[in-house]
């Protein structure tokens, strides 16, 4: 079965009072048990299971020492081109908003990958808008042969492309993960979000995991965009999600990543807010329910806030981040949206030293893996 197919049975037979009518108990039984099941989920993240929430964060700091150690790995996104035809009101790249357009020259994109590996990482996130008039596939694809002379990993965020197009790169060895937030996975709230331009299509962009997946990419990061919709229901999804993914694609590294909405170019008021307490309880939920899985904690969080959340389930974090194209070098756009945590490269890896971790900055070359 697809998953939009799983994702609108569950939509459909979905039941408020399954959130309301737990009580201690059940929350006890669940925290009993050795393996927990997606039925656990809703009990972990009901209103009574933050009375626990000492009690789960202790076992899910056991869990990931027990299988990621006190290793966390570093990585930092590279924006090269802001132009986008989407008009998502919870983003500054909207073309709803008038903000300075900019795409970086391939040159450009030298410079920035060099400044970026000058700081030690290997890792890279290469993000850009959604207008394939601008951006197009060839663009992309020379951008990437760039980056990859300076990086051992890199991923991509960006506008879903074809299950061709995803073979392509992963087989020219550009490309070793994707990360693709649905933003949310309730359709008809997607619907009214995405009015204008090529996200209005929520299936295709669903699915693109999916293709590539299918294209033996070696890493996916899956998430929903917290304060569009009720965060109890947009987790769930997102378990549905990575269970589904687990299953149908076992060979593929799975993370997951937790993002609240931060403050753009124009005020965005989320309709459901989600509070600290309450991602602490998502993220320590998780880590409970999927022990094996890489967690990531974006810099939309406070410095305070990420050192105390990291021993609970994460392992990847970025650092030395913005969010604006030709943001490493001397000319920076409009940022995507306002960053909580300025840390750079180096204060990061020493804050997480200092609190008892391992950074790592290199723990992956797809080159070695597309030639050996």
């Amino acid at each position: 079965m697809a998953f939009i197919d799983i994702l609108r049975k569950y939509r459909r037979f979905h039941d408020e009072r399954q959130w309301q009518s737990i009580d201690s108990a059940r929350v006890e039984a669940v925290l009993r048990k050795s393996k927990l099941t997606l039925d656990d989920l809703p009990v972990l993240l009901s209103e009574t299971a933050g009375a626990f929430l000492e009690d789960m964060a202790q076992r899910a700091a056991a869990l990931t020492r027990k299988h990621f150690g006190s290793v966390i790995s570093l990585f930092t996104p590279l924006y090269i081109s802001n132009y986008c035809r989407n008009r998502c009101p919870y983003c500054s790249f909207s073309n709803a908003f008038s903000i300075e357009r900019r795409q970086l020259t391939l040159e450009e994109i030298r410079r920035e990958a060099r400044v970026i590996s000058d700081t030690g990482l290997r890792h890279i996130l290469v993000l850009t808008g959604e207008d394939h008039r601008v951006a197009d596939y060839t663009y992309i694809e020379q951008s990437l042969s760039v980056i990859a002379d300076c990086f051992s990993a890199v991923g991509i965020e960006m506008y879903p492309l074809t299950e061709e197009q995803y073979g392509s790169l992963i087989a020219a060895g550009y490309v070793d993960s994707l990360t693709l937030y649905q933003e949310t996975y309730n359709e008809e709230l997607y619907r009214t979000l995405h009015t204008t331009g090529p996200k209005k299509d929520f299936v295709y962009r669903l699915e693109a995991i999916d293709r590539a997946c299918r294209k033996n990419i070696r890493s996916v990061t899956i998430g929903a965009l917290l304060g569009l919709d009720d965060f109890r229901r947009e987790v769930y999804c997102t378990a549905l999600h990575a269970r589904y993914l687990q299953k149908q694609y076992p060979e593929v590294e799975l993370t997951l990543s937790f993002p609240r909405i931060r403050p753009l170019v124009k005020e965005y008021v989320p309709r459901f807010p989600v509070t600290d307490k309450q991602l602490v309880q998502i993220i320590t939920a998780f880590r409970l329910l999927f022990p094996t899985v890489g967690i990531t904690l974006s810099t939309r969080e406070t410095p305070r806030f990420r050192d105390g959340v990291i021993p609970l389930g994460i392992t990847k974090v970025s650092a030395g981040v913005s969010t604006a194209v030709g943001g490493h070098t001397e000319k920076p756009s409009t940022t995507q949206f306002e960053i909580a945590d300025h840390r750079s490269v180096e204060d990061m890896r020493l804050d997480l030293l200092k609190n008892g971790f391992q950074p790592v900055m290199h723990d992956w070359n797809m080159k070695m893996s597309v030639t050996g």
